[in-house]
């Protein structure tokens, strides 16, 4: 599955050879082009950091043929269908992170995910069972799947930040706190940032935050 994972990539703005890296992970029913332009944003303070955002490997069964994609099926209905689905879709990413690293001579620690909704799903159950510790994770919108099984799986715990907005309808606020709650029982140290006002979606101030920790994560 890794070899069929591919997408937008934006080279470092110095025009060197990459010394970090940060991949995309897209949203439930959208692809890598979502969120690739986030990288434009941060380029100023990472200068040195190619990005990249791979299309999820299945068609979503809710896009109507638009040409959306998903880590994983959702029906909405089924409360154990975010740890199935991660746990398929996990080690197909957990390649890709692999690879890309390895494209650029890179080591672990150079490399963070960033994710959205579903995305953030899948950068949190890869993310903390890598046996070497990533650069960063951060997640927006998200949940973390299955958090009564991390404290078994777990074997690294990257730098973590996770923002959600407090209007968020589609994955209510109250899943960031079970998230904190999951990974404060697997002893996961964790930022967050709660937007005011905001719904499924990431505001100005959440990208700068992010921005900020990810360039003072990954340094060195």
């Amino acid at each position: 599955m890794a070899l069929d994972l591919d997408g937008p990539r934006l080279p470092p703005a110095n025009g060197q050879k990459p010394r970090k890296l940060v991949i995309f992970l897209h949203g439930y029913g959208a692809d890598g082009n979502d969120l690739i332009q986030l990288g434009q944003q941060w380029a100023t303070n990472m200068p040195d950091t190619a990005f990249v955002s791979p299309h999820a490997p299945e068609p979503c069964a809710m896009a109507g043929g638009g040409g959306g994609r998903q880590w994983f099926d959702l029906t909405f209905r089924d409360p154990n269908e975010y740890w199935r689905g991660v746990t398929k879709a996990g080690p197909g990413l957990d390649a890709f992170i692999d690879r890309e690293r390895d494209r650029y001579g890179l080591r672990d620690s150079d490399v963070a995910l960033v994710g959205f909704s579903q995305g953030t799903m899948m950068a949190l159950h890869v993310g903390l069972r890598r046996a070497n510790p990533l650069g960063a994770i951060v997640g927006y919108s998200g949940a973390l799947a299955g958090g009564e099984h991390l404290k078994g799986d777990l074997k690294s715990r990257p730098p973590l930040l996770l923002v959600h907005g407090d209007r968020d309808d589609v994955i209510p606020i109250h899943m960031l706190f079970m998230a904190l709650q999951g990974l404060s029982g697997a002893e996961v140290p964790v930022e967050f940032h709660i937007s005011e006002g905001i719904g499924h979606g990431i505001d100005g101030e959440g990208l700068r935050i992010a921005g900020h920790f990810l360039a003072s994560n990954l340094k060195g």
